[in-house]
């Protein structure tokens, strides 16, 4: 990220560009700021593309197009699955001889790091991967939020906050801006506030659903799902979080099993302190056994759907009935 900034600085651009990874507000922050910074308001100069299918032979024509009265040919490409397939040759052998005048800026939510594009934007420009930030991460960017709009937090209710809102950065923003409103004429944000005015996302869900699952509250993990299925959640994206939260149980049950406490927990893993004082009571109710049970039938879960054996909506059903 330190180079689109640098690069954005300075003037001075590559040929091409991929942005990639699972911090979707990130990911739209940077495309947004580059389209700017390249090309600002001119439409004569950018086209965009997106969705799989993409006519790489009009990218190609555009791209061979001398930009019209200005200084460079923006082309913008978006979630095209290029970056997991073998259909992209003829741009992969294009690429070293795409004029000065033209850049590719591609935009992309999953990447096979061995494919022969990824490999060759690589060596001709620049990858940025926008992963998921971690705690301290979060907070520092958080924080300077509310310091710009002449807000105070404490570290601890800090904690609470990032505790309710999750990791992603786009709902972060959101919460903080209803806090920023709920607080006006004070400077100081409390717990109470938070407690008051910030939404239990879709990650405090998932640990409940978790929780049920291990508990074999069938009932309520399937209460729960049908929560999730109604905020438009995904079922393959409501399974992936599962696995993640039984891989996090494990990895917090075997660092304390090391003598490790909740803040070198949390410093190893990048969790957010408050979440892993939420995922230790399990990580000492369960063994490892029992964890890795779960995590195995999350696998399966995903394997079934991908074989085409089951439905999406049906796998994570028959995960929370644990009747594989």
């Amino acid at each position: 990220m330190k180079v689109l900034s640098q690069d954005m600085k300075e003037g001075t651009y590559k040929p091409v560009y991929l942005i990639f990874g699972e911090e979707a507000f990130l990911k739209k922050s940077y495309k947004n700021q580059m389209k700017q910074a390249m090309v600002g308001d001119d439409t004569m100069n950018f086209h965009q593309f997106e969705g799989k299918g993409v006519d790489l032979k009009e990218v190609i024509s555009l791209a061979d197009t001398m930009p019209f009265f200005g200084d460079r040919r923006l082309i913008l490409l978006e979630d095209t699955g290029l970056f997991k397939s073998s259909g992209a040759e003829v741009l992969v052998d294009y690429l070293p001889s795409m004029p000065e005048t033209t850049h590719l800026l591609f935009a992309e939510s999953e990447v096979d790091k061995r494919n022969r594009l990824y490999k060759k934007v690589k060596s001709l420009g620049y990858a940025a991967q926008m992963d998921r930030q971690d705690a301290r991460q979060l907070s520092a960017w958080a924080g300077g939020i509310l310091a710009r709009e002449g807000k105070k937090i404490t570290a601890r209710t800090m904690e609470l906050f990032l505790g309710k809102t999750g990791d992603d950065m786009e709902n972060i923003r959101m919460e903080l801006e209803k806090l920023i409103s709920y607080t006006l004429g004070r400077e100081v944000i409390t717990d109470e506030d938070v407690e008051e005015i910030c939404t239990n996302r879709v990650t405090n869900k998932i640990f409940d659903m978790v929780a049920a699952i291990a508990g074999r509250k069938t009932r309520l993990a399937m209460d729960l799902y049908e929560d999730l299925l109604t905020l438009k959640e995904p079922p393959m994206r409501i399974l992936f979080l599962i696995a993640r939260q039984f891989n996090q149980i494990l990895q917090v049950k075997e660092l304390m099993s090391q003598g490790m406490d909740r803040g070198s927990i949390a410093s190893k893993l990048k969790m957010q302190p408050f979440v892993v004082g939420k995922v230790m009571p399990w990580a000492r109710t369960f063994s490892k056994e029992q964890i890795l049970s779960y995590v195995n039938l999350c696998v399966d879960a995903e394997e079934a759907v991908k074989t085409g054996h089951l439905g999406e909506r049906l796998a994570v059903e028959l995960l929370i009935a644990r009747e594989y």
